[in-house]
């Protein structure tokens, strides 16, 4: 086994080669699309018709939510991206294929469904302190014909593209019957399939290729109570493998890094970052750029380790936040230099 230094060098090489030869991935993101609305203002009174704040408005943005923050980081990453989602017919929805198309994402996939508003998340804050959040959203699952449309559409694209990621907010979308038909049509193309989970039912999951829980996700679907050690992480995760038969289970543990599991194996790469400024859509980078190097053709161990340097570049700014290539080449170099 190389020793970290030699994983390094060699990674190094790789990745600069990846850089050099111009190659694209194309890469099918398929998820809930949703609005991320901030309202910045300020507080400094109580109202007198209830005991909260009164915020006086400064400023308003918005930005993509969901599996459109998985498309950005993607992007920035170098790929094409394919975005297959559901939006509504309204002004949110031409926000989401606007922004999206602003940053070079296909959105040929996405599909309106006229009796589900677009998923909005409004989030008031006065100064730094958010006071409330405000979610407009419908989450039952989509009607059969446009399930039936949706599955069509997609397996007609899978033969152009290198990888899928799924990107599930538990918004509707992943019904049992669509995620098991999408897994079981990119299988027959022999296309990865890619999870960040939601919600208990990983039988849903089953054949994926990686599902990429976070630790206290990988407890509640394991039914385990809270993972104090290696050994009740891999007992949890012997019960998703029983229930879904992926070839690997990455795992998020935040300040405790990147856990590799297979059913024969387990690896767990330390975190890089020096520094934590802000973890905001730190996931969405680590799968995005675990998502990149596999359709790239390095193993899966190669991956999980760039993405984990992907992340401590990412967490170091404030917001939600995407890197590229050759930061991450630097992040190596710099981490090389380091263990040197």
């Amino acid at each position: 086994m190389f020793t970290v230094n030699k994983i390094g060098m060699n990674l190094i090489e790789k990745v600069r080669l990846i850089q050099q030869s111009g190659k694209t991935n194309v890469i099918l993101v398929i998820g809930d699309l949703m609005i991320d609305h901030y309202i910045w203002g300020g507080a400094t009174r109580l109202s007198p018709e209830a005991p909260v704040p009164i915020v006086t408005v400064n400023n308003e943005s918005t930005t993509l939510g969901g599996a459109g923050n998985l498309a950005q980081n993607l992007v920035s990453l170098g790929a094409n991206v394919i975005l297959a989602g559901i939006i509504g017919d309204d002004e949110a929805g031409k926000q989401v294929c606007n922004l999206l198309k602003s940053e070079g994402v296909e959105t040929d996939l996405l599909l309106m469904d006229t009796n589900r508003p677009t998923t909005v998340k409004t989030r008031v804050l006065a100064g730094i302190q958010q006071l409330v959040r405000i979610d407009r959203e419908l989450t039952d699952y989509l009607a059969l014909d446009l399930e039936t449309k949706f599955i069509e559409k997609i397996a007609a694209k899978l033969d152009e593209v290198d990888i899928v990621v799924f990107s599930d907010y538990g918004k509707g979308l992943f019904s049992p019957h669509l995620t098991q038909t999408i897994i079981k049509i990119a299988n027959s193309y022999q296309k990865k399939v890619i999870i960040d989970p939601k919600g208990l039912n990983y039988a849903k999951y089953k054949d994926a290729y990686i599902i990429k829980p976070n630790k206290k996700e990988l407890a509640e679907a394991a039914k385990s109570e809270r993972l104090k050690n290696v050994d009740e992480i891999q007992e949890a995760a012997r019960t998703i493998f029983g229930i879904t038969a992926v070839k690997y289970l990455v795992v998020t543990m935040s300040d405790e890094g990147i856990a590799i599991i297979s059913e024969k194996t387990f690896k767990q790469l330390p975190v890089k970052a020096s520094e934590v400024f802000d973890v905001t859509g730190a996931g969405d980078t680590v799968l995005a750029a675990m998502a990149y190097f596999i359709a790239s053709g390095f193993t899966v161990e190669e991956s999980c380790e760039l993405a984990n340097h992907a992340a401590a570049i990412v967490i170091k700014r404030l917001g939600s936040a995407s890197t590229t290539i050759g930061e991450i080449i630097d992040e190596l170099v710099k981490s090389n230099i380091l263990l040197n």
